[in-house]
């Protein structure tokens, strides 16, 4: 008979403990999934917060080398990625764990640290899948509107939630598109509640010129920092991503993750964009330039958004988000869901110029007929 340490044990058992709570909160985040209407094979799709362009040139090559090998698990080849990651950015290599993407960290995270006696804290509008996963452990979840500025009120999470377990911090946030302040995240690392943590979700820093958070998590603070291959590099159907903190942190994290086997796919195309230095800048300079010009373009036309500095924006209708969604896919262009604290508006996801073209030319086909 194989033989199990008690440490073991518990691993495994806090492992089932997750999955099954995963499994009670999947309907809502399937429910989520499936919004995205059917479509005809041009629709512009600017819904989701995908990148239009893909995966990198050197991603696509490492995809097709890579498929030869892809009955075998290949556990070298993300220890190399971990290794990789680790030296752009100065990380020592415990401090890393790798996911298929970042919301898979972010789940474990909040059933590691989130209880009935310790509240999940976030911003609204904010992003919804630490929600879900806290309702699974039952903790109290808190949401904090924004500042006028749209960025997270760190002080009002504080005074909300004195029995804090995890503070979820996304910045860029998603659906605004918009910058929390490094100094206001190290506020809130310096007074949040004694043996509460701080994770930050760089999803989209990317797309910024932003000072990052890893240098909380490089001193040792109660801070875990999420990364994601999914937005600028183009990954979004791959899932590859990375969690960042000290390593006791991590091992709370890797106790409810259970197997963590990564796609080799996901690991070779991240690998090969890390190492392609102008695929950040470049994909960054497309981004900003489309997103400019479709901001001119609705000043110039009178309509109200959120100014972004991210790969997605939120436009204000001026009428129920879901009826201007429904339209708009009646005019071969998806656009992305409602949040409840502000139901005439909806995000829309920066695609292509051709993309956003169309957009505005179905957009004022509809609000013109409203």
């Amino acid at each position: 008979m194989a033989h199990f340490s008690r440490r073991s044990f518990l691993h495994l058992s806090a492992a089932a403990s997750a999955a099954a709570a995963f499994h009670g909160m999947s309907e809502p985040l399937l429910a989520a999934a499936s919004r995205r209407q059917s479509h005809a094979k041009d629709a512009v799709l600017i819904d989701a917060n995908e990148n239009p362009l893909g995966p990198g040139q050197a991603a696509r090559d490492a995809l097709a080398a890579i498929i030869p090998l892809g009955g075998r698990y290949s556990d070298n080849l993300t220890d190399d990625l971990a290794g990789l990651f680790s030296k752009i950015e100065g990380v020592k290599p415990e401090y890393i764990r790798v996911f298929p993407g970042s919301t898979p960290p972010l789940r474990f995270g909040v059933v590691a640290f989130t209880s009935p006696q310790r509240s999940y804290v976030t911003a609204d509008p904010g992003y919804e899948a630490g929600m879900f996963a806290a309702e699974s452990t039952q903790a109290r979840v808190v949401k904090v509107p924004l500042t006028k500025t749209y960025a997270h009120d760190v002080k009002a999470m504080i005074a909300a939630a004195p029995d804090a377990g995890l503070f979820y911090v996304c910045s860029p946030n998603n659906p605004t598109g918009t910058l929390t302040p490094h100094p206001d995240i190290e506020y809130l690392v310096e007074n949040k509640p004694k043996g509460s943590v701080v994770m930050v979700d760089e999803a989209y820093i990317h797309f910024t010129g932003a000072t990052s958070t890893l240098d909380l998590a490089k001193a040792d603070k109660d801070v875990i920092v999420l990364r994601t291959f999914s937005k600028t590099y183009g990954m979004a159907g791959l899932r590859c991503g990375v969690a960042i903190a000290r390593p006791d942190l991590l091992e709370k994290i890797m106790d409810r993750s259970g197997w963590n086997f990564m796609p080799v796919t996901a690991v070779v195309a991240a690998s090969a964009s890390l190492k392609d230095p102008q695929l950040v800048p470049e994909r960054r300079r497309i981004n900003t330039t489309v997103r400019q010009q479709t901001f001119q373009w609705l000043d110039r036309n009178g309509y109200t958004y959120i100014p972004s500095e991210s790969n997605c924006f939120v436009l204000d209708a001026k009428r129920p988000g879901q009826e201007l969604r429904d339209a708009m896919a009646k005019e071969n262009v998806l656009i992305g869901r409602v949040w409840p604290v502000m139901p005439t508006s909806v995000r829309i996801t920066v695609g292509t110029q051709d993309e956003m073209e169309r957009f505005q030319a179905a957009l004022q086909k509809v609000m013109k007929n409203s």
